[in-house]
């Protein structure tokens, strides 16, 4: 379910990047106004700081993990801390931070070439891991006996309410699948104007979406299944399974795994969004490679609070509910205000159609700002809502935000007819 909505949403981007050839910041103007489009384009560029600095942490870990199979390693972690992190946390973080760099030294043709080697490359390690427990566990099996109230804890930890293989548990699970996706959504166009048309769009989405998160969800589950088998755990990142292996190899292997995983998300929808972003703000200060850095040292500096340390569930639904209003209105305006045509020279033009207020557009900032109220403020903030509510918040931003923008929308346009005609 999680996965087709996630390719529906997609497409929906996509096809306004294909037709428009604009990047989110510039496409945000037709609804936030040539100069309000500034702070979706920063709302958006700071939630890919705190990301780009959690995956990268998450990255880091996975070597950390493998390291400290040595026992130097080991002692050196235990022995050394400082802004609070161990010695070893610190310096595998900022060499992935560094490597990450690299990567995107010469612009987006380095990105998708990473993107075409780190995509097989994880898959191949993937299924190595796999057949390697499947083997060792003696069985290939997509149901396992993991005690319910096993379970029970894994599931609470990661903020998934209601029991193990409820629908409750389910449509939550799908829920917050969508919602880590939540930024990628708005900045899809990014990527998707470089497509040729619409059917190149839909064809790399189908492949890439719902049959590759799909396949590689199966691929996972059988993983996990297996390795509770061998070790009698429920371990759900590689680098906990690596940190079972007798075999360097192995664990290296697993390692490796999650980090490539990581980057490549990692650099697509974390340093890419901000670079464009930061560049769109201050254009003349800024460009592509600058706005990038000034992401990866935002990220950097946020590390040692660590503010993506705790529950991951929590920290998707609170990150990705600031987004929901802002794509609520985005797609409000491109699909059923304008059908889809927007003047694309009129997105450069200071004096013209998307100048509103003094190129700010009031009602898709009161839509978006009341959608976030109900999407992040209240179901984080206070106890006002259903415990429920934040698994969703995305949602109902998106439905809330969208929903105000269309009637104010409508409004302002169905006055300024009256106007018109008098």
């Amino acid at each position: 379910i999680g996965s087709l909505i996630i390719y529906v949403l997609m497409n929906m981007v996509g096809y306004a990047g294909v037709k428009t050839g604009v990047p989110y910041p510039v496409l945000a103007r037709a609804s936030f106004g040539i100069w309000g489009a500034n702070i979706p384009a920063l709302v958006r560029a700071i939630v890919a700081c705190f990301w780009y600095g959690a995956q990268t942490a998450a990255a880091s870990g996975a070597i950390v993990a493998l390291l400290i199979r040595t026992q130097w390693f080991a002692d050196f972690n235990a022995s050394t801390h400082f802004l609070g992190h161990t010695g070893l946390e610190v310096i595998c973080f900022v060499v992935i931070w560094g490597l990450q760099l690299l990567i995107i030294q010469n612009g987006m043709e380095t990105v998708r070439r990473f993107q075409d080697w780190a995509g097989p490359a994880v898959w191949v390690m993937m299924l190595i891991l796999a057949i390697y427990l499947c083997v060792k566990s003696g069985r290939f099996a997509f149901t396992s006996d993991i005690p319910m109230d096993v379970l029970l804890d894994k599931t609470k930890d990661a903020g998934v309410p209601g029991t193990p293989g409820s629908w409750t548990s389910l449509f939550a699970v799908a829920a917050i699948w969508v919602t880590y996706f939540s930024a990628l959504y708005l900045n899809f166009c990014d990527f998707a104007r470089y497509a040729p048309d619409k059917a190149s769009l839909r064809k790399g989405n189908i492949w890439g979406l719902p049959i590759n998160l799909i396949l590689f969800s199966l691929v996972a589950g059988v993983t996990t299944i297996a390795a509770f088998d061998v070790y009698g755990e429920v371990l759900l990142h590689p680098d906990q399974i690596s940190a079972k292996f007798d075999s360097w190899f192995l664990a290296a292997l697993a390692a490796l795994t999650f980090a490539v995983a990581t980057l490549g998300i990692n650099v697509v929808a974390n340093f890419v969004s901000p670079a464009f972003d930061f560049s769109n703000v201050f254009p003349r200060q800024i460009d592509f490679k600058k706005g990038g850095h000034i992401a990866a040292v935002i990220a950097l500096l946020l590390y040692p609070f660590a503010p993506w340390e705790g529950s991951a569930a929590s920290f998707v639904n609170i990150i990705g509910a600031t987004m929901g209003p802002i794509f609520g209105v985005m797609m409000v305006d491109y699909y059923l205000i304008r059908k889809g045509e927007v003047d694309v020279e009129a997105l450069y033009r200071e004096d013209g159609e998307f100048r509103f207020q003094g190129g700010w557009h009031v009602n898709a900032f009161i839509a978006a700002g009341i959608g976030a109220i109900f999407s992040s403020i209240l179901p984080n903030f206070t106890n006002w809502l259903p415990s429920w509510w934040g698994v969703y918040g995305w949602f109902f931003g998106v439905a809330i935000a969208g929903i105000i923008y269309y009637v104010l929308r409508t409004a302002a346009l169905g006055a300024g007819a009256k106007t018109a005609k008098a």
